[in-house]
């Protein structure tokens, strides 16, 4: 499966970031939001970037946050990406962007397919698109949740700017979900961890390898 990328979302250590640095994964993922195991604070943020090598981009997930946060962290750490995983409007993502300078990916929560209609809405305004599965009515997360969704519904579709698939992905399923949708990219926080916000090296290499190569996951 050549030309995959893959993005590690939720890191919370230095050694986190060591782990994914050390794989063929294109993109390192921070989470700010509180109800989050995986949740950063700013100082641990920017030590964790700054640990990033070069080549390995970094993306920050926020959740409707305002012009302040933005700020903050935008300010405190070198970012590659902002990702949006709250309720924000095709307006709010575009006056994101414009206000920040940085690529904006904006996470659309699929369960059916009334709700692919959003992501054509919002390829208009974002860089990125992220395709992951729509939370429960009672969930306090937004994503990371380790929850699939109807992967045909996405399958061999394009929208006007490149996706991302995420949504319960794994190191034993990420292959069969690449092969199905024919996504490009893959993103996935829970399904390489032991415990929720504690990340495994061991998964994430065997995801990776699953996600870039032909076959099944290759333990060592």
């Amino acid at each position: 499966m050549p030309d995959i990328r893959v993005k590690i979302c939720g890191l919370r250590t230095v050694d986190d970031v060591a782990a994914v640095a050390a794989t063929k994964a294109a993109y390192a993922g921070f989470v700010f939001f509180p109800k989050s195991p995986r949740h950063l604070s700013i100082p641990q943020a920017r030590e964790l970037t700054l640990a990033a090598p070069l080549g390995l981009a970094k993306v920050a997930l926020v959740v409707d946050a305002d012009d302040a946060l933005l700020d903050a962290i935008t300010e405190a750490m070198p970012l590659d990406m902002l990702q949006l995983h709250g309720h924000e409007t095709p307006e709010r993502v575009a006056e994101i962007r414009a206000r920040y300078g940085l690529p904006v990916m904006k996470a659309i929560g699929v369960a059916d397919e009334g709700d692919l209609a959003d992501l054509l809405e919002y390829s208009l305004a974002a860089d990125q698109l992220l395709v992951d599965a729509k939370p429960p009515k009672n969930a306090t997360l937004p994503g990371g949740n380790g929850l699939t969704f109807d992967w045909r519904l996405v399958a061999q579709r394009r929208w006007l700017k490149p996706w991302m698939l995420a949504g319960g992905l794994t190191p034993q399923n990420v292959a069969e979900a690449i092969r199905l949708t024919n996504a490009r990219q893959v993103d996935v926080s829970s399904g390489v961890e032991s415990g929720p916000g504690v990340k495994d090296p061991l998964k994430i290499r065997m995801f990776v390898e699953a996600a870039t190569q032909d076959g099944p996951p290759i333990l060592r």
